[in-house]
């Protein structure tokens, strides 16, 4: 990651903050850009800065054994990584990695852990989004037992694509496969038939979303489900 200049905040989680406090928190981040595949955080690793995504998204996965990373969440412009600072706990439980390039707002920890002490305001908000945090990684625990792949490709794209403000998602069958924790054959078999009703148009390394109430109507509840304790919380 390389420090920028140039890119305009624009992180929900941040903007929900009362101006003089949102003011002071952007004086004292840095802008970095996001590139595709870092790792930001390992398992249990001590964290040493937190991250305000802008424009990139994070993956929270999980590494199991010999088995590919399973991915329990996402972080977007929506949320930060860190956020379990706010419960006093300064390592992550899961591997942060970057799946969508773009740029973040960064501060180092002991700068965050300050603005934590001397802000009631600003712990209020991160509860409400550890709360969201942790309605997202059980709803997706549930999905992936329950929900059948091509729903679940439908949900997991339409919630990509509103991190990615773009309208064409660049991963492999096979990276998408891991992080859904299935055979690539399987997305393959339900990306075709999502491209079969036009919803999508896939090609090698490329997702096109091109109908996107036809991509809600195709998903499991999960996708409205998270997105409902978002605005509920975040109004």
């Amino acid at each position: 990651m390389s420090p920028q200049t140039s890119v305009q905040p624009s992180n929900r989680l941040l903007e929900s903050l009362p101006r003089r406090l949102r003011d002071r928190l952007l004086n004292g981040c840095e802008s970095v850009s996001l590139s595709f595949g870092t790792v930001l955080c390992e398992r249990d690793q001590r964290l040493l800065h937190v991250y305000f995504p802008v424009t990139g998204f994070i993956s929270l996965v999980a590494p199991i054994g010999r088995h590919p990373a399973l991915e329990l969440g996402l972080i977007g412009n929506e949320g930060m990584l860190g956020v379990t600072l706010v419960l006093g706990v300064g390592t992550g439980r899961l591997r942060s990695i970057v799946q969508g390039t773009g740029t973040a707002l960064r501060m180092g920890v002991s700068r965050f852990r300050r603005e934590l002490r001397e802000s009631p305001a600003l712990r209020r908000t991160l509860n409400r989004y550890v709360y969201v945090l942790l309605a997202q990684l059980s709803q997706t625990a549930a999905c992936t037992r329950f929900h059948e792949i091509k729903a679940r490709l439908a949900c997991w794209l339409l919630l990509t694509h509103d991190r990615s403000q773009a309208d064409t998602i660049y991963l492999t069958h096979q990276y998408l496969a891991d992080m859904l924790g299935v055979q690539r054959s399987a997305v393959t078999i339900a990306a075709g038939e999502l491209q079969k009703k036009k919803l999508i148009h896939y090609s090698r390394g490329a997702i096109e979303i091109r109908d996107r109430r036809g991509l809600e109507a195709a998903s499991c509840e999960c996708y409205e489900a998270e997105i409902r304790d978002y605005k509920r919380l975040f109004a």
